[in-house]
Parts: structure tokens; sequence; C-alpha cells
């Protein structure tokens, strides 16, 4: 099939002092190369283009020009049989010819091992592929625009739809007419497959790498295969590549995670509201039969196995999360051996890897972690993290200053690393970001180089900047004077804050800037400490610590961080967040980070039942707060704040026992000019601090 296509225009990429400027018409410059203007003194990351330039026009071109073949060929009905006897079900989508059928070339194969249920990727295959309903809804996914209404946060999550993760989560049909094969496997005990979903634990990860062997020895595959998937498809690739299986030769992993506890399972000590809403909508998904393959099921004897499979375990994991939640006596409510099967083993793994992350994503730690943990050089390592939440990966993704949409950067990574094709790839980045108050910007590392450690105190002197707050104090160069205690309590305003979004993936940025960029109605129950405004352009880039005093009335408690950008209209923008109990304030030094000084910069909480510590009544006590690490620009008149809360629900919950402990407390921030309160950071520039 021939398509006529017009040649593309060169995008026009922001500037470094932002402005537009046409995209360079050659490869990125190597490093110390870059010759473009740069109208202001603000440091930027050294490489040249995050939209990729003429190399990108390149890649995107041969995903929605013509392609080696006109259609696909889906066979949803194909059994992997496992080691224990576990029949896993799986859709295999094979390039096709004129006739619909399915060509008899083998080709490398893109495997993707989901929870979610193929009939769902079914629906969203149709939704995006009809031949009416697709290109209507691709097409006015690009147009929406209802920023400045009520709904604002909602254009966002539309823009996905044009971004391209779809195609990474589910069927990439132009990727397989480009001469690929992509296998989707239903998850152990979900979807379609028999067996008792374990939730990324041993098994399943056995079962990931022999998919792969599985994948590896049929036809239609020439022996080898890239892993590819988004959230939960990302950690089984991540995890599937650390066993190091034959054949895998790339992966390519949106939003996937390195430590579930430390993101999103118990922050802190605090379990998160999103992972019991999780684990329902799974369970709620493994139960329906996929109709594509219901009725030879039911001939073939597999509907009963499959029913009764689901029966022997109706609800996975549910009971177990409630009973430590309520209890405290399950394990699960603490950082476990259960957990650490879990984590993928980074530095095992020693093929090319791509990375996509968000500032606030659930698992907003991990990304640049795993880039840093990643024993490889850049190029055979990239990394794009965006100022977004979870599920609105992409958005905005293949605009004028952004970087290329994901399935063309899916297809450019799996040419070069499975096709062996000299695309540029490997030059793009290596670590591009969106920088918080800023632009997209592409470099060599993260943190950015030049940054240096800093250090601003708490002090109880009001700043006048935050009228709104419990206290406004001030952040400064100085510990405090003289010694004070500033008192706070718990409240729901978390319910209408950036917290929420991160907690609910971000589905609730579409109700408004009070749940993404104002934290002022949130701030109404915080203790906020405010600094000067900044006089020149200052980076922040890297991890985050946040040292307090603190004493509470009852047996523990409770603290939540943000740290914020505030505009000069007062406008409170979260930068990074963080929380801990005081009972698990203990700190594993081998696993923490610290500064060529020795100043920390991340402090690794062990998180367990055995490691916790007495908290003793009214008794001042250090506690540090690790925080996410980010990158952001405060510009001229920007201020930093630090707003410290007694809790912020739902994106911190409490064990019914630690709430038992903590019940009608009051807390209290002890400001001392002996034990001072500080936030470490590292950062480029002169504030004026």
């Amino acid at each position: 099939m021939s398509v006529q296509v017009d040649p593309p225009e060169l995008p026009m990429t922001e500037g470094h002092g932002g402005s537009a400027m046409p995209a360079p018409a050659h490869p990125a410059p190597a490093p110390g190369t870059d010759r473009r203007p740069r109208p202001t003194p603000l440091p930027t990351l050294p490489l040249g283009d995050p939209t990729g330039g003429a190399d990108a026009l390149r890649w995107k071109h041969l995903v929605d020009g013509p392609l080696r073949y006109p259609h696909v060929s889906i066979d949803r009905d194909v059994e992997i049989r496992m080691s224990d006897g576990v029949l896993l079900r799986a859709t295999v989508i094979r390039p096709a010819d004129h006739h619909r059928r399915a060509v008899s070339t083998a080709y490398p194969a893109v495997v993707n091992i989901n929870p979610y249920n193929r009939a769902l990727l079914d629906v969203i295959d149709t939704a995006l592929h009809s031949p009416v309903v697709g290109r209507g809804v691709r097409g006015l996914a690009g147009t929406v625009n209802i920023i400045g209404t009520p709904l604002s946060g909602a254009t966002d999550d539309t823009r996905i739809l044009s971004g391209g993760v779809l195609d990474v989560f589910g069927i990439n049909r132009n990727l397989v007419r480009s001469g690929y094969t992509q296998v989707i496997v239903d998850v152990r005990g979900t979807g379609a497959s028999h067996g008792k979903w374990q939730i990324l634990g041993a098994r399943e990860q056995q079962d990931s790498v022999e998919i792969c062997r599985w994948v590896a020895a049929q036809p239609w595959c020439d022996g080898t295969y890239g892993m590819a998937g988004w959230s939960y498809s990302a950690i089984n690739s991540l995890q599937a590549a650390d066993k190091r299986p034959e054949g895998l030769k790339a992966v390519f992993a949106v939003e996937g995670c390195e430590d579930i506890v430390r993101d999103i399972y118990i922050t802190g000590g605090l379990p998160s509201a999103f992972i019991p809403m999780w684990l329902s909508i799974v369970n709620v998904l493994k139960w329906i039969p996929n109709p594509a393959t219901s009725v030879r099921d039911i001939l073939r004897g597999n509907a009963v196995k499959w029913f009764a499979d689901r029966v022997a375990s109706p609800a996975t994991e549910v009971g177990s999360l409630a009973w430590g939640f309520l209890t405290g006596h399950d394990d699960r409510v603490y950082d476990d051996p259960y957990f650490d099967e879990r984590d993928p083993v980074v530095d095992r793994i020693d093929v090319p890897t791509f990375l996509f992350g968000g500032w606030h994503d659930l698992f907003g730690r991990s990304a640049t972690s795993i880039y840093s943990h990643l024993d490889m050089e850049p190029g055979r390592k990239q990394l794009v993290v965006a100022d977004g939440y979870h599920v609105d990966a992409g958005s905005g993704f293949g605009g004028p200053t952004h970087p290329p949409r994901v399935d063309v950067l899916e297809r450019a990574w799996f040419d070069k690393w499975l096709k062996g094709i000299d695309n540029g790839v490997d030059n793009y980045g290596p670590v591009t970001l969106e920088q918080q108050g800023g632009s997209w910007t592409s470099g060599d590392c993260f943190p950015r180089a030049g940054a240096t450690v800093r250090r601003l105190y708490l002090d109880d002197k009001r700043s006048g900047t935050a009228s709104h707050a419990v206290h406004d104090g001030t952040l400064g160069g100085s510990p405090v004077a003289t010694g004070r205690s500033l008192g706070i309590r718990p409240d729901m305003r978390g319910l209408k804050s950036r917290d929420m979004t991160q907690v609910t993936a971000g589905i609730t940025a579409m109700f408004g800037k009070d749940f993404t960029t104002d934290a002022r109605h949130q701030e109404g129950g915080a203790l906020a400490f405010t600094t000067p405004p900044v006089t020149e352009r200052t980076q922040i880039s890297g991890a985050m610590n946040l040292r307090l005093h603190v004493s509470t009335s009852g047996q523990e408690g409770i603290w939540a961080v943000t740290v914020n950008d505030v505009a000069p209209d007062g406008t409170s923008r979260v930068l990074t967040n963080g929380a801990l109990t005081v009972s698990n304030r203990a700190i594993d030094h081998d696993l923490s980070e610290y500064a060529d000084d020795g100043t920390l910069l991340v402090a690794h909480h062990y998180l367990s039942r055995k490691r916790k510590l007495p908290v003793p009544a009214d008794v001042a006590l250090p506690i540090d707060v690790d925080l996410v690490p980010t990158d952001a620009v405060l510009d001229i008149g920007h201020r930093l704040r630090v707003d410290v809360y007694a809790g912020s629900v739902p994106r911190y919950l409490t064990v019914i026992p630690d709430l038992i402990r903590a019940h009608g407390r009051r807390q209290d921030l002890v400001l001392d000019p002996k034990h001072p309160s500080y936030l470490t950071f590292q950062a480029i520039g002169s504030p004026g601090w």
C-alpha cells in the first residue's frame, strides 16, 4: 500500500531563553558543541534539542508514512503453557498482506505482559483504529483545549490519545506493519490466563522469562525481541531484563518502578489510597471473560479451569491489605522481603533501556533512580521525564517543543537495537527533562552538572506571603535565633490538592488548578516557610531532604511535606513532596545517599516492623523527610516555600494502630537554634537568599 505524505515542516523548539527558533536540520551536537544563542545566563543541559530535530522528523515519517505491510493479522487465541502447567493466554499480532494473511517472514518481536485484561486492550484498539471512530477520536484528542475552564486539567488527559502511549500499552499496529511481531500476554491469574495473580512475584517473573523463551522459538520470530510496556508492564519488563533472557535486545519502559514501597505503597510508613483502588480495578477486570475467545473456551473446557482459579483467589491481596491496615500485623504494610523479590535488580540489566517518568507520577522517584543505577553508557540508556502524573503519560508529546510521540520513540528504539538500523536514536537525550517552571531541555546527566548543595533554614519570622496558612514563616540562610514550637493538627485539605491528583494517578487534574498548580487551599492547614524573591534565575536539580525537629502529645507523629514555587501573584505550585511517621525515622546509612561533603541528600528509612522506634510524648525528635527528586527553575521574583503538614489524606493514610497511638495528638514543629530544621537541596545559580 502506498500513501502520499507531504514533506514535514521543521518544528519550532523553544530556545534557552524562551524564544522560538527552528529546530536544527541535523542530529543533536556532541557535548560541548551546542552553539545556539543563549539570550539569558540561565545554565542549561549542554546537549541540544529535546524534540529530536531532523532525526525525529525521520522517525515520525517512518511511523506515519508508507508502511511495509498494508494490514495486521491478529490471533487472540494463543496458549502458552508454563513449566508448572498453568496456561497463559496471549494475542499475537503479525504483519499481513493485502489479503490480510499473516506473512511468513520472521521478524523481531515486541513482548508486553499485562494484568489489565486483553479484552480492554481490544476495546482501546478498536476505538483508536476503526476507520471512522478511530480517526475521529485521535483528531478530537489533538485539538481539544479547555484551558481556562473549571475542567482545564482534562486537556492534558485527552492529549495522551495523540501522544502515542496507548500504542505502547496495547496493540501497536503501525509498529507491526513496519516489520515486527507483537505479543501481548495476560499475566497469570488475570484476563483469560489461568492461575493465581502474584502481583509481580517470583513465579510471575519466571513466567516472563518462559514467555520470552517461547517467543524466541516461534517461526514468526527471528530469535530476537524487545520488551515494552506502561506502568505494570514496564515493571515486569525491567524484572525480566534483570534475568538476562537469551534473545532480549532492548527494553522500552514507560513509568515503571524500582522501589514500589517508597514510591507509593507505604511512603514514609504511610499506605496510599491508590493501592486499594488499583487492586480493586485489577481484581474486577480479571473476572471479565475475553469475548473474543469465550465460546471456544467453554467448548474446550478452559472456562471451567479459569473460573475455578478465579474462585480460589477472588480478590487477590485485598483481604491481607485490609488486615494489615486494620491491625498492623501483616508484613505487607512494612518494607518486607515480600517487596524485595518484586523490585527489579536494575544494575543487572545489560540491554539498552529507554525510560519515561513524571515528576508527580505514582513512581516519581523511580525513573531518575533507575537511570542512575543502569550500569551502561548514556545512549544505550535514555531518560525522559515530564511534568506530569501517571495516566497523562505522553501528553503533548509530538508538539512543537516536546519530545517525539511515545510510539515514534518506541519504533526508533527498537529499529536501532532489534534491527541494527543506525537512525541516531542513541544520540537523542540522553536525559530529556521538562523542567518545572521552565521548558523541555535535553542533556547528559541528572542532577544537572554544576548543581551544588544548598541549605535553607526554617524560621518563625513572618514572611508576609502566606497569611492564609496556619503559620507564615521564613526560609533563609541562617538558623532561627530563638526557640519556639509551632503547633499543627491534621485536616482533610489534602482531598483538594496536587497530592490528591498524584494518588489518583492524575485523574483529578481535570478539576482545575487547586488539584494541580495552586496549593493555597491545602496551605490553609500548613506551617509555611518562604524565601525572599530570587534575584537571579535559579535551577533546582536532584534530590532533597528536609530535617525537622518535631514532637507530639501522642505516641506517633505523622508528617507530610511539600516544596513549592511561589509566583509573584501568590500562586503556590508544588514541586515535590514526601512524608514520614516519626516511628519510622531510623535510617539505613548504607542505602542513603550523601553529597561529597557528607551532607545527607536521600534518607533511606528502613520502614520495617523491627526497626520502628518509640515515640515518647512531648519530646523533640529529629526526622529526615526524603523528597521526590525533581528539576525546576525559579524565575526572578519567584520564591521557594516549604509547607509542613500533620498528614495529607488520601495520599498518605495511617494504619489503624498508628492512628490509635496518635489519637487526639497535637503535633509541634520545634524550632531550636541548637537543633535547626532545614531543607537540603542542589541548585545552580545565586538566588540572593
